[in-house]
């Protein structure tokens, strides 16, 4: 057996086009979406999640507000610049881009983002109405990004066993309520690693979804026959064969593409989606103001 691809670049490209409509919409009522984006510090990978949602901006119109800040920032000046964009009506979304520099507290920035404009769908606000199932809130852009992926593949879930694999509250915790709630109504188990025999766990789930960011820490022995399989993981690996000396490889050992009846590549599976969601949520704030 070879796995279906996931294309999420695909995936990605027609949620783009989708969300074009309702940006034109938008600018019949003279309103344009705009995203507020904070970075600061120096971490090269935040630079370039940065340039592809500004990239992403671009070909759909967005307004893109950049606002960089030293590795030297102390915590009131960070803080004082998320209260003006919070009280800036001009702006719909407000990322500021982890991991922060070192000293900084993550979740008091986090809270203070005002949960309308909190696109990244971190606020406790937003969170909390996931966890309640009620509407209205945004969604953390990976785990809707990997629902769009399961339900755009035209993968079964109600009924169906889901393992998640990690349990941090960016992509773990939030996407298995995600998959348990009603109308996906999967049956979920979250394996961490305190978790006893998590192989066996792993190998009965027709939906496996990896977030522990270990380069090939699942075997294609771990995989059930013929499973949807998720790959979130993001790790550099060295290889002397690329000119750059390394490359990126998901959590998922290329062995499970001969077991895996549906599989997302890395890259182009997750990540393509994570912005394409991030943009949603940006389109969806400036209807509500709108």
């Amino acid at each position: 057996m070879t796995a279906i691809v996931l294309d999420g670049k695909t995936m990605a490209q027609e949620i783009e086009n989708e969300l074009l409509e309702r940006i034109g919409i938008l600018a019949t009522l003279g309103t344009v979406p705009c995203l507020a984006v904070v970075i600061a510090g120096n971490d090269p990978a935040s630079h370039v999640y940065v340039r592809n949602k500004e990239a992403a901006c671009s070909r759909l119109g967005v307004m893109s507000i950049r606002i960089d800040l030293p590795e030297s920032v102390s915590q009131k000046e960070l803080m004082d610049v998320v209260s003006e964009l919070n009280n800036d009506e001009k702006i719909h979304g407000i990322l500021v881009q982890s991991p922060l520099p070192k000293g900084l507290d993550e979740f008091e920035v986090t809270e203070s983002i005002s949960p309308e404009k909190d696109v990244d769908g971190f606020h406790p606000s937003n969170l909390g109405r996931l966890v309640m199932g009620l509407d209205g809130g945004f969604l953390p852009c990976t785990p809707a990004g990997i629902m769009e992926i399961i339900e755009r593949s035209g993968t079964v879930t109600s009924g169906k066993s889901s393992v998640v694999l990690g349990r941090s509250r960016i992509v773990g915790m939030p996407l298995s309520l995600m998959l348990a709630m009603k109308g996906v109504d999967s049956t979920v188990t979250v394996v961490h690693s305190k978790s006893v025999e998590p192989r066996e766990i792993c190998k009965a789930a027709d939906i496996l979804v990896s977030a522990v960011g270990v380069p090939g820490i699942v075997k294609a022995d771990w995989i059930k026959e013929g499973a949807t399989v998720i790959d979130v993981g993001i790790n550099r690996v060295l290889d002397n064969s690329k000119k750059s000396g390394s490359r990126i490889i998901g959590d998922v050992d290329e062995g499970a593409w001969g077991v895996a009846g549906r599989m997302t590549p890395v890259p182009g599976g997750v990540g393509p989606m994570t912005i394409a969601m991030l943009m949603k949520n940006t389109v969806i704030s400036a209807e509500r103001k709108s």
